[in-house]
C-alpha cells in the first residue's frame, strides 16, 4: 500500500480509536498506528485528528480571541466587497460545504490568514498593494486551499501534540476548546501555531489555481503577487516580515504555480481586474509607508 493509502487508511480510523479507548490509550494507541502504518515519525506532518465539528469550534475560539486584540475595518463598501468576492471564490471551491467567514483587518501590515473551520482575515495594507483583482482573489483563493487542505487542524496536532488535542476532542465541550485557544496566548501564538509545512503551501497555492479558474478568475494572479511579494523583500529584506514568517514565498513556489497553470487548458474570459475593485482601493486610507514606492535616492 502506497504512503498517502495507508495515511488515509490510519485517519479513518482513528474515530474508531477514539471511541473505544481511554485518552492515554488513544495515544499511545494513534502513536503505535501512525509509526507501524506508515514506518516513520514524519508521518504526524499530514495527521488531522479533529472532525469538521471540532475545527469550526476551534476556529471560532481563535477568532474570538484574535478580535480581542486587532482592530476590524468597518468601511460597509470594503467589507461587503472582500465578502462578496470570498465567498465568490468559496463556492467553486472543493469545501463549500463550510461557513466562511471573511473580514477586513484595519492595520498597514500586509498579511492575511486563515484559521480553521472557514475564518478567514484580509489585512487592508494587502488589499492596497494588490495591483488587480485577480490578486487580491489569488490571496483569499490561496487562503481557502489551507482550509479546504484543513491545515490549521493539522499543524494544531503537529504543534501541540495528540494527546492534548485528543483531550479537547474527548470532552466535546467548549470548555477545551477555550484553554486550548487561551494557552497559545492570543495572535501571536495562535498564528505561530498555523506555521504551515511547505507541503502545504505548495498544496495551497495548487488548489487556489483551481480555485480561481472554477470562479472565472486569471489564476495567474496568485504568481503575479507572490512575485511582488518577492520583488519588494529583495529590495527592503524586512519589509514584509509579518506575511514573510507565516506566509513565505519563494522563487521554487512562484515556478511551480506557472508550470502548473501552463498545463491546463485555455480558458477566454477570465477575469483580470474590474472597476469595482479599484473604486474600493480609492475608499482606503493611504498606507503611511507603501512599500511598492521607489526607494529614496542616497544624499536626499
Amino acid at each position: 500500500m502506497k504512503p498517502l493509502c495507508r495515511l488515509r487508511f490510519a485517519a479513518k480510523n482513528l474515530s474508531r480509536y477514539l471511541s473505544l479507548l481511554s485518552l492515554r490509550q488513544a495515544t499511545a494507541s494513534i502513536s503505535v498506528l501512525l509509526l507501524t502504518t506508515l514506518g516513520c515519525g514524519s508521518a504526524f506532518q499530514n495527521i488531522n485528528v479533529l472532525s469538521e465539528s471540532d475545527e469550526i469550534a476551534l476556529g471560532r475560539e481563535f477568532s474570538r480571541e484574535i478580535e480581542r486584540e486587532i482592530k476590524l475595518f468597518t468601511d460597509p463598501e470594503v467589507v461587503r466587497y472582500v465578502d462578496e468576492l470570498g465567498q465568490t471564490l468559496v463556492r467553486h471551491s472543493k469545501r463549500s460545504n463550510l461557513q466562511y467567514y471573511i473580514k477586513v483587518v484595519d492595520t498597514d501590515e500586509v498579511n492575511a490568514f486563515a484559521l480553521p473551520g472557514g475564518f478567514l482575515y484580509v489585512n487592508r495594507g494587502l488589499i492596497s498593494l494588490a495591483n488587480t483583482e485577480s490578486e487580491l482573489a489569488g490571496v483569499i483563493s490561496h487562503e481557502i486551499g489551507h482550509v479546504v487542505g484543513r491545515h490549521g487542524a493539522k499543524a494544531l496536532t503537529r504543534q501541540l501534540g495528540l494527546e492534548i488535542v485528543l483531550g479537547m476532542i474527548s470532552g466535546r465541550n467548549s470548555t477545551g476548546v477555550q484553554r486550548v485557544a487561551s494557552q497559545l496566548a492570543g495572535i501571536g501564538g495562535i498564528l505561530s501555531m498555523l506555521h504551515y509545512s511547505r507541503e502545504a503551501e505548495r498544496e495551497a497555492d495548487a488548489l487556489a489555481v483551481e480555485n480561481l479558474r472554477e470562479a472565472g478568475y486569471d489564476p495567474d494572479g496568485v504568481s503575479a503577487f507572490f512575485e511582488k511579494l518577492l520583488e519588494i523583500n529583495d529590495r527592503e529584506p524586512g519589509a514584509l516580515a509579518l506575511l514573510f514568517s507565516t506566509h513565505p514565498p519563494s522563487r521554487e513556489r512562484i515556478d511551480q504555480t506557472r508550470k502548473q497553470i501552463a498545463g491546463l487548458p485555455v480558458l477566454d474570459g477570465l477575469i483580470t481586474d474590474s472597476e469595482r475593485f479599484h473604486q474600493i482601493k480609492s475608499r482606503l486610507p493611504p498606507l503611511k509607508k507603501n512599500p511598492l514606492d521607489n526607494e529614496v535616492p542616497t544624499g536626499q
